[in-house]
């Protein structure tokens, strides 16, 4: 065989990612390079037209998700297809993970969370390789029910929850009727067991106790003999498996001494109690669970219902489900905003508050943005929809924060473990502990301490430490209008050690404004920034954009640039009026022989004032110098004197040069400053910084920034930034406020107290009280309120993290 076609042989999986972020053909040889790197991988063909790339690999030597990685670090993203499952049939953790192990197993799952709290499957998949349909049959084929989450709906949700409750409550209330009835019995028999005197003995005739606890062991308790089968079923085993062992063994076992006639202790009290105490217990838990999403429900309910249409002159109410792209309308001082939009008509000031967290008004006018469920203080507008259903930014950020909960923190790994393994290993214990004590002790005690065992065993509580903890935390942070993207990202932001800040629109406003203009003898100051300006019509970089408005605010008129050419890092380089102009660094000019020794001692005075200067030439002629300034944002200084508070290094990172960094640097106290860093150099600083050892948190909020917040340990975005930033990064900043940092790292670290708490008492609960019951040393109905009230005390110590609050309503 030759070595050309062994080489395909071992190309043994073909896959096809569609790529977003690509604007031309050198980022298509960017991904093709960075994929050719990879171990494994044999051929890459990227088409910049059907935006995909087309990879075959050995499967032994890298995957999917390690292709999709290199694409994500080159700067580009990945077009996955994303859904999200209602699961029906979960009762604890041992069912989550066989779930989610069925799913990941499907050729074409990126990744699959599934998440107990919830009650949902959130599942990355590659279109073409598989489909919902084959995630729904993967869910049924280990044992579960599914079905696509629909849209987004407070009420639904809200009525599924309710009919879930008032299922639950109506068994409890039918289990605690007929289970009264034993109480006193079980008080007397207590009283045998661990050696007090009540001052009573009562029992109830074998036959009443059979007709009392039949209904409580197959109606109140039936769901677990279904819930086991359909574990058991799927090849795996879980909580309901424990109930429906325990209280079966009780039960029977006081059948057959009933109908036997035999003169022996019964347990009719025991298997009914369990099961109502139970029953309760996920009552309680529902309740405590529903409580834990309030940041999605209030979110949901920030939208408003009817949209003031004008239509064929008219105005007329509409359901907001109707609106359309380009619809006009009209919106009153107190009425909340429908739809995203641009203003076309008056003006007023808004209450964006449930978007950004910020308590100020904004003032907005024809021309500016609105966004959907903010609230129009102060007069009228008429707007024309730009955004309407799933492309609202709310509904963004619901999606967002719903995917957010969905996922799973990488210290749950450990919990997951135990949960596969966890029931299996418990009944294993029950056996061997039902062995023992029969040949030391005899049948009854061994039964009781064996169904001790079965049914104090918790794995729920396991299940929901960390899922509920994740969920609160992304709630509150969405609703302080910091945008976490996922629970890995909630996590790792507490241990972030170094913030690297992108300088323009991150620490400064990123609205620069013409300050000062030098010229040579040959040009007037005028005539100087009219060249600059006309020459600057066809740059999209700030300071380009300021020379413009610079040269429009004093009236000057404009050309139209020929031949434009931007050289990042550098400058421009353009035909204005058949002059050749230049704008940029010193690297520019000397790139090109110009000659500028004569204006360098201004220029570094104006960098020494933290101002960008630039050298501009008209046909190889030294013509002056433009300087442009950025102020910086009012809370900059207070937010990285807060994170070096937390022990944080903090640098800034620009492509200004030294001085001029370091005198913004200075001004705000920032540690460590990067600058001269071409665009495409910023994620190779990350990169070094990492290599240094450091967690490091990356925060952008420009294009040119996106590869460096792929390539950060967390990348940060500020949410006034572009779409791309926002896309790259794991977090996002709505306010566009550093102190947004300060309270990413600040919930990290709350939420990771609660999960820590959560499984200390999990593990302990399981450890200490498992050992207590195989010891005899535990009556079954204790063993069962305990097992009851343990995921209670989980999810209700996971709800004082609503507590929380950001520094601005702290």
């Amino acid at each position: 065989m030759s070595s050309e076609a062994k080489v395909r042989e071992s190309m043994d999986e073909q896959v096809s990612l569609g790529i977003t972020g690509m604007t031309c053909a050198s980022c298509a040889t960017r991904i093709e390079k960075n994929l050719l790197k990879i171990d494994g991988v044999g051929k890459a063909n990227v088409n910049l037209a059907s935006e995909k790339v087309s990879v075959s690999y050995n499967s032994s030597q890298t995957s999917v998700e390690q292709l999709m990685e290199s694409v994500k670090k080159t700067g580009y993203g990945v077009r996955e297809e994303k859904t999200t499952l209602v699961i029906t049939g979960m009762t604890c953790a041992a069912c989550a993970t066989r779930i989610e192990k069925g799913l990941k197993k499907v050729d074409g799952v990126v990744n699959a969370n599934v998440n107990l709290a919830s009650e949902k499957a959130s599942v990355e998949y590659i279109p073409g390789k598989t489909n919902v349909d084959q995630l729904i049959a993967a869910v049924k084929k280990a044992g579960y029910s599914a079905k696509v989450a629909g849209d987004a709906n407070a009420d639904t949700e809200k009525g599924a929850r309710e009919k879930e409750y008032r299922t639950q409550r109506n068994k409890f209330l039918l289990g605690a009727l007929l289970s009264v009835w034993f109480l006193p019995q079980m008080i007397s028999d207590l009283q045998v067991q661990y050696g007090f005197d009540v001052g009573f003995q009562f029992h109830i005739n074998p036959w009443i106790q059979l007709l009392l606890a039949t209904p409580v062991q197959f109606y109140v308790g039936g769901h677990f003999y279904k819930d086991a089968y359909n574990a058991l079923r799927g090849g795996s085993a879980n909580m309901a498996t424990l109930v429906a062992l325990g209280t079966s063994a009780a039960y029977f076992y006081s059948l057959v001494i009933t109908l036997t006639g035999v003169d022996a202790g019964l347990y009719f009290e025991a298997a009914a109690i369990i099961i109502t105490l139970i029953v309760l217990g996920k009552l309680l838990e529902i309740r405590a669970k529903g409580q834990t999403s309030d940041a999605i429900k209030k979110l949901m309910g920030l939208q408003a219902k009817t949209a003031r249409v004008i239509r064929d002159g008219e105005e007329i109410d509409i359901p907001i489900e109707e609106v359309v792209v380009d619809d006009v309308i009209f919106v009153r001082a107190g009425e909340k905003i429908p739809v995203d939009g641009e203003i076309v008509e008056g003006s007023s000031t808004i209450d964006e508050s449930m978007l950004t967290g910020e308590s100020l008004p904004v003032s907005k006018n024809v021309g500016d943005p609105v966004i959907g469920a903010t609230v129009n203080k102060h007069g009228s507008f008429k707007f024309k929809a730009t955004k309407v259903g799933k492309d609202t930014t709310l509904a963004q950020i619901i999606k967002l924060v719903e995917e957010a909960q969905g996922s799973k923190a990488p210290i749950q790994k450990l919990a997951d473990k135990i949960s596969g393994i966890f029931v299996p290993i418990v009944i294993i214990i029950a056996l061997v502990t039902f062995a023992i004590t029969y040949f030391l002790v005899g049948f009854t005690p061994a039964l009781i301490s064996a169904v001790a065992v079965l049914v104090i065993a918790c794995p729920c509580a396991l299940g929901l430490a960390t899922p509920t903890a994740v969920m609160v935390g992304t709630g509150k942070g969405a609703e302080s209008g910091v945008l976490i993207k996922g629970a890995e990202h909630l996590e790792s932001a507490h241990r972030v050690t170094t913030v690297v800040l992108d300088k323009t629109g991150t620490i400064t406003k990123g609205e620069p404004e013409v300050t000062d203009i030098i010229t040579t003898k040959n040009f007037q100051e005028d005539e100087l920034l009219r060249l600059a300006g006309s020459a600057e019509r066809g740059s999209e970089h700030p300071l380009g954009e300021a020379i413009v408005n610079g040269a429009k605010e004093k009236g000057l008129s404009l050309s139209d640039p020929t031949d434009f050419n931007a050289i990042p890092g550098h400058g421009i380089e353009v035909k204005v009026e058949e002059m050749k102009v230049l704008i940029g660094n010193k690297k520019h000019l000397q790139k090109e022989g110009i000659v500028f020794e004569s204006l360098v001692k201004q220029m570094e005075e104006l960098e020494g004032q933290g101002k960008t200067a630039m050298l501009m030439a008209v046909d190889s002629e030294l013509a002056g110098i433009i300087a442009v300034a950025d102020t910086v944002k009012e809370t900059s200084a207070e937010a990285i004197a807060q994170l070096k508070e937390m022990g944080i290094e903090v640098a800034m990172i620009t492509g200004d040069n030294q001085r001029t960094a370091e005198a913004i640097a200075k001004q705000v106290g920032v540690d460590r400053v990067l600058a001269e860093v071409l665009p495409e150099d910023k994620s190779a600083e990350v990169e070094k910084l990492k290599q240094e050892g450091k967690v490091v948190a990356m925060v952008g909020d420009g294009i040119n920034d996106a590869p460096a917040l792929a390539a950060a340990h967390i990348g940060i975005a500020i949410g006034t930034g572009t779409d791309i930033a926002i896309e790259a990064a794991d977090v996002t900043l709505m306010r566009g406020d550093l102190i947004g940092i300060v309270d990413t790292v600040r919930l990290s670290k709350a939420t990771m107290r609660k999960i820590r708490q959560n499984l200390f008492w999990a593990f302990a609960y399981n450890t200490i009280l498992i050992p207590v019951a195989a010891l005899g040393l535990l009556n079954p109905v204790l063993a069962g309120a305990a097992m009851a009230f343990s995921s209670v005390s989980v999810v209700t110590n996971t709800l004082f993290l609503r507590r929380w609050k950001p520094i601005r309503a702290a």
